[in-house]
């Protein structure tokens, strides 16, 4: 079976339990495959990279609504009403 790995970088199972945080703070802040079997099992990934992948799909989310909701008929509203 062929497995892509999404990450420059991996490591055993084994050796994330022996020091988890030696793992993230070893990485420069990009993620971690961990292998289990030479086979990837999770990506451990820093905090900061985490929350800009976060950032990023809230931005494509957003982004998408925008475009669905382009030509949808406006509704005027005056100040007073608000």
């Amino acid at each position: 079976m062929i497995t892509s790995i999404l990450t420059e970088c991996t490591i055993s199972i084994t050796e994330l339990k022996k020091n988890p945080m030696a793992v993230v703070n070893g990485t420069e802040g990009f993620p971690v495959a961990v292998l289990n079997r030479n086979q990837p099992a999770f990506y451990c990934v820093p905090v900061a990279a985490y929350e800009a992948m976060m950032d990023r799909l809230e931005d494509l989310e957003l982004a998408a609504l925008v475009l669905e909701r382009e030509n949808d008929p406006e509704v005027e509203v005056a100040i007073s009403d608000l």
